[in-house]
C-alpha cells in the first residue's frame, strides 16, 4: 500500500491559516495536492517534467491505478480515498 501524502497535515495547517475564503483554501488544497500526484504521474510514467505529460498519459495512469484496485483490493493502487 501507498502511504504517500500529497498535502501535509502542515502544510493543511499552513492553508487555513492563510486568509483566504472557504472556497479559495479548498482550491489551494486541491492544487498542492494536484501537483504532488502530476509529479507522481511524471515519474511513474519516466517524463521529466509535469508540463510535457499529456492527457493521454495522465488518463492511462488512472487507468492502471483503478484496475490495481479491481483486481488486488482497495488498499492496493496509489491513490488512497
Amino acid at each position: 500500500m501507498n502511504e504517500k501524502q500529497y498535502l501535509t497535515h502542515a502544510e493543511a495547517l499552513e492553508v487555513e491559516a492563510a486568509l483566504l475564503s472557504t472556497h479559495e483554501k479548498f482550491l489551494t488544497r486541491i492544487t498542492i495536492s494536484s501537483l504532488r500526484m502530476l509529479q507522481q504521474i511524471a515519474d511513474d510514467e519516466q517524463v521529466a517534467k509535469i508540463e510535457d505529460l499529456t492527457p493521454q498519459q495522465i488518463i492511462k495512469w488512472f487507468e492502471r491505478d483503478a484496475e490495481t484496485k479491481r483486481s488486488q483490493g482497495d488498499t492496493a493502487g496509489t491513490l488512497q480515498w
